[in-house]
């Protein structure tokens, strides 16, 4: 019993893997073998870099104890803004650049008035989400707007490769997690991330710049959802203003099904793949199990509550077994 707890507290994320093959187990019986077939999977890998870059920014502003609820609502505004700069005559390198720096731009207000403020990031990016929507909506007329596609390389984000597998967007997606897993875990700023999310007054003590390590957080968490919303409008080639909606609330339930604990400090990229991909596996294999889609909602509001339930109970449990040792 101490060395499974001592193991799940050096890896929260594992529990969420043996949901993961337990799921696919289920769902490969109950659709006929239909769930691991290629073509399935190829639309499972091809919407989950839509998912999974917005959980990874999610989760590391989560390690620094922070939350950004409008993530939603960037995920639209960035390709609304690269879309209407397109149509009219803004070279697509430009319109990228300017649609990402609106991001970084976001990310960087969001940090800023919480750290200056000292208010409850919740309660920022609540108020953020509510404006940016707005805006999204106002600046397309409430309608999408045409999709300049022949400006567009398409080819860099949503062409199939790797034999027709996945599409292109799943390299970046594996690039950022990559570069965001090394970021955490071989660096001195990671360090900074999980000492300024679990040990504040400690890190702050120790001379880390908490509050630079909290807004660059914030940016990267803007701009990985603006970038995530882009693939997705690059993919369906229409910049609807309604994307993303209620898409913070998966990036939450991701990241703590994949072990990202909501108090900061703990958690990694690897686990909050796995909570992104968990979150794909239940939406296809519903459908193919035939199962009423309704009740997806209901599966990730489940596993949510019962991933924070067993590990505060598993993490409790593990600091009793220390005290009577």
């Amino acid at each position: 019993m101490k060395r499974l707890l001592k193991v799940y507290l050096e890896k929260p994320e594992l529990a969420g893997v043996v949901l993961l093959i337990a799921l696919v187990a289920i769902f490969q019986i109950r659709s006929n073998g239909i769930f691991l077939s290629a073509q399935n999977l190829r639309g499972i890998l091809g919407l989950l870099p839509e998912v999974g870059l917005v959980t990874i920014g999610f989760a590391i502003l989560m390690i620094c104890g922070e939350f950004d609820l409008s993530v939603g609502s960037v995920f639209a505004i960035m390709p609304m803004s690269i879309a209407l700069m397109l149509n009219a005559g803004v070279p697509f390198a430009a319109a990228f650049l300017v649609g990402l720096l609106i991001c970084v731009g976001i990310g960087f207000i969001n940090g800023f008035v919480t750290l200056t403020f000292a208010i409850p990031s919740f309660i920022t990016t609540l108020g953020m989400l509510f404006i940016v929507r707005s805006l999204t909506v106002v600046i397309s007329g409430g309608f999408p707007p045409l999709l300049a596609v022949d400006e567009i390389p398409m080819g860099l984000f949503t062409a199939f490769v790797g034999g027709g597998l996945f599409r292109a967007s799943f390299l970046w997606f594996t690039a950022v997690a990559v570069l965001a897993t090394a970021m955490l875990s071989m660096s001195n700023f990671g360090n900074w991330i999980r000492a300024t999310g679990g040990f504040l007054e400690a890190a702050s003590s120790m001379g880390i710049p908490v509050k630079r390590v909290k807004l660059a957080c914030f940016i990267i968490c803007s701009v990985l959802a603006g970038f995530a919303g882009t693939i997705q409008v690059f993919r369906l080639e229409s910049p609807l203003p309604s994307i993303g909606e209620s898409l913070e609330l998966q990036a939450v339930a991701a990241a703590v099904i994949g072990g990202v604990a909501l108090t900061g400090g703990v958690g990694t990229v690897f686990g909050a793949i796995v909570g992104a991909l968990l979150i794909r596996v239940i939406d296809n294999g519903l459908v193919l199990s035939r199962i009423d889609a309704n009740w997806f909602k209901f599966a990730i509001g489940t596993l949510t509550v019962l991933a924070v339930v067993s590990n505060s109970w598993l993490r409790r449990t593990a600091r009793q077994i220390r005290l009577e040792t």
